[in-house]
């Protein structure tokens, strides 16, 4: 279990030591975040089969079981689709996000496979991004994605191989990705051109605008010394959080041309979701007061409005921005990140009711579909996309609870992924959760995220030390190594 020591004073021993990231799940409860209250004293935790003891021994025999299968994907993704984009699981073909490579599997797998130890497969895909990889390229690319994935994969790489070829490629990278800022109100264009600098795309949403500064573009700021990275991007943060509504919540989409919300449907789902989680890990990463008190603000206005203490357990659902009035009861794969969040924030308790509900929803199928009415139990998006976000949060509130019960839930989202989207090549997400039929598609995260996190709720404590580094929404591991 994790000290509680207060989320202040980790913040003020960490201005000297620069290895240490302060206050990961130091706290029950931050200022303002009131938790849901439970319905009943005697409210149990949803069941988890299995009660075999999770020995050291049995730990390290499921982490070599996740490796073992991310080297029989990587395998296929070796064989077929070497220097492209992605592997097409099922024809054994490959994919190109812009009919081109940004080589985004390689960049986005690196530090997995660091992690995980496989030295051998580690060095031949560095060599390969850093002497092959360009972007001196004609192509309008997605700001957002290419951030998380490729330049938080760089400087991730590069914090933790120290191959200066990777941060000058994060470095090139950025410079391409900064016009994206370029609007009349400062928050970024969806779409940038990597070679001539031009925009398009003036309809984003909170998750796209304030994902950009805080983890990715500010420590590429202080890796390279360059305000710039963190000032443009911090701007556009402030630029949405200035426009929640009067009682405090960001709605789906906005006009970053005129600063007008285009969809005021509020909640911790795809669109919005980093928005939050970046507030928060800012906070720990860098020190920011600016993102403290706008995280402190933002949990406690989503606790009062957006979580639903329903029938089936605490979700987080959906409300309209202005009024908070209950729009949907929607929760999905996406919003399955919540949990990590709150357990990052102190608030245990509640992360562990909400991973509840997200292991309900996973086991109703038997793998978690793309959206559910939490209200009726069924699925309003049949698909599985391999997401992470559930595998994400069990791996936290494992880490800081210490609670085997999430051992056990490893094994069953394991087994499932093996029983139904294991292929000859690698792994096929699926059409649908009531049939299991696969299709031909695994992004680049189910190697960056999905096994790496389902490894790393196994693998030793010494592989990594989550209070000692702050992950972007990549899963790619950030450290704070300055001042």
């Amino acid at each position: 279990m994790v000290s509680a020591l207060t989320l202040a004073a980790l913040l003020c021993a960490a201005a000297s030591s620069r290895a240490r990231i302060p206050a990961p799940g130091s706290v029950h409860q931050v200022d303002g975040a009131k938790p849901v209250p439970l319905k009943s004293d005697t409210q149990q935790s949803t069941a988890v089969a299995g009660d075999a003891a999770w020995t050291d021994a049995r730990k390290a025999e499921m982490a070599a079981k996740i490796r073992a299968e991310f080297l029989h994907a990587w395998s296929g993704y070796r064989q077929y689709a070497w220097g492209h984009d992605e592997l097409l699981p099922l024809s054994k073909g490959f994919k190109d996000w812009y009919g081109t490579s940004l080589y985004m599997t390689p960049v986005d797998a690196l530090d997995t496979l660091t992690l995980m130890g496989l030295t051998e497969q580690a060095d031949e895909t560095r060599e390969l991004i850093a002497k092959d990889l360009s972007f001196d390229k004609d192509i309008y690319v997605k700001n957002f994605e290419i951030t998380i994935r490729m330049l938080g994969g760089l400087l991730s790489s590069y914090q933790l191989t120290g191959d200066k070829r990777l941060l000058a490629l994060a470095e090139d990278l950025g410079k391409r990705l900064l016009p994206a800022f370029n609007s009349p109100t400062g928050m970024p264009y969806v779409f940038v051109n990597l070679k001539t600098g031009t925009v398009r795309g003036a309809e984003t949403n909170p998750a796209e605008v304030g994902t950009l500064l805080l983890l990715e573009f500010g420590t590429l700021s202080k890796l390279t010394g360059k305000a710039v990275y963190y000032d443009k991007a911090k701007r556009a943060l402030v630029e949405i959080y200035n426009r929640r509504s009067p009682i405090g919540l960001v709605g789906s989409s906005i006009n970053v041309e005129t600063g007008k919300w285009t969809d005021t449907d509020s909640h911790v789902s795809g669109g919005i979701d980093s928005y939050y989680e970046y507030l928060l890990k800012a906070w720990i990463l860098f020190g920011d007061k600016d993102c403290e008190r706008m995280w402190k603000q933002s949990i406690a206005t989503l606790n009062q409005y957006v979580a639903d203490d329903a029938t089936s357990g605490l979700w987080y659902g959906h409300v309209d921005m202005i009024t908070g009035k209950r729009a949907a009861t929607e929760f999905g794969a996406l919003d399955a990140f919540f949990p990590a969040v709150l357990a990052l924030s102190g608030n245990l308790p509640q992360a562990q009711r909400l991973l509840d509900s997200c292991y309900k929803m996973w086991t109703v199928y038997g793998i978690e579909p793309e959206g559910l009415n939490y209200a009726t139990m069924k699925a309003t998006a049949l698909n599985y996309e391999l997401r992470p976000e559930i595998i994400e949060s069990t791996y936290y509130v494992y880490f800081f609870s210490g609670n085997p019960r999430y051992l056990q839930m490893g094994q069953t989202y394991f087994d499932a992924l093996v029983k139904n989207c294991r292929t000859d090549a690698g792994y096929a997400a699926l059409r649908s959760v009531e049939t299991m039929e696969k299709k031909d598609a695994m992004e680049s995260f189910f190697f960056a995220e999905t096994l790496k996190y389902l490894y790393l709720l196994y693998a030793p404590k010494s592989t990594l030390d989550l209070r000692s580094v702050v992950f972007n929404t990549e899963a790619h591991p950030l450290r704070r190594t300055w001042n």
